[in-house]
């Protein structure tokens, strides 16, 4: 299945069969956090563990839920012959190709390696969505609203995941931590001799007094 997901197939006389369970895309999803967190600690982004998980589960799932309610809605006004279910396992196998493409770029940096992977794996995974899409909706507006709306939304979240999530994440982190201050070191202070000596007379007076 994650092989098919990468596959697009041009056939759009009858609708395409789609998995309909979710554990294959919930892994996938998982595997795109810990892609992310990986991302961050290898740039050097020193915050508490934590809440930089909590943002990565907030940002993947959020996007895998929102987005898949999103286009459900529009197959639904569009006539598409797709369930909610059959939907959430298509977008979360889609995000094979975002995994793939965040791995390989976070651990070799270069700009055009991640335009050539984005445009390639990112892409075969956002037509095969579309293929899909295509099979399962009748009427050329129909299937340009659908399918254009998708494949925009996807390729963008991988363009903001690459170039946007961790200054985000780190704006955030600013705001509720604050700014990664180092801890405050203690320094010996010098007493002075005249304090010293008026002690010294106190404590004095205090023994004679007893």
């Amino acid at each position: 299945r994650l092989l098919e997901s990468m596959i697009p197939v041009k056939m759009i006389n009858f609708p395409q069969k789609i998995a309909g369970e979710l554990y294959g895309p919930l892994m996938l999803v998982f595997t795109l956090v810990a892609i992310l967190l990986h991302g961050m600690k290898t740039s050097d982004t020193i915050i508490r563990e934590g809440t930089l998980m909590g943002t990565a589960i907030g940002t993947c799932f959020g996007y895998w839920l929102g987005v898949s309610s999103f286009i459900y809605f529009l197959a639904y006004l569009c006539n598409a012959q797709i369930t909610m279910v059959q939907m959430l396992s298509l977008l979360g196998y889609g995000l094979f190709g975002h995994c793939i493409t965040l791995f390989v770029t976070y651990n070799i940096h270069f700009h055009s390696l991640f335009y050539i992977c984005w445009l390639g794996v990112g892409g075969l995974s956002t037509l095969r969505m579309v293929a899909v899409l295509v099979s399962r909706t009748v009427g050329h507006t129909q299937r340009l609203i659908l399918c254009g709306t998708l494949a925009a939304l996807h390729m963008l979240f991988l363009l903001y995941l690459h170039f946007a999530y961790h200054k985000v994440v780190e704006g955030i982190l600013d705001t509720l931590e604050g700014p990664n201050v180092p801890p405050f070191q203690r320094v010996a202070r010098d007493i002075p001799v005249v304090s010293s000596a008026i002690l010294n007379t106190t404590a004095k007076a205090v023994a004679l007094t007893l």
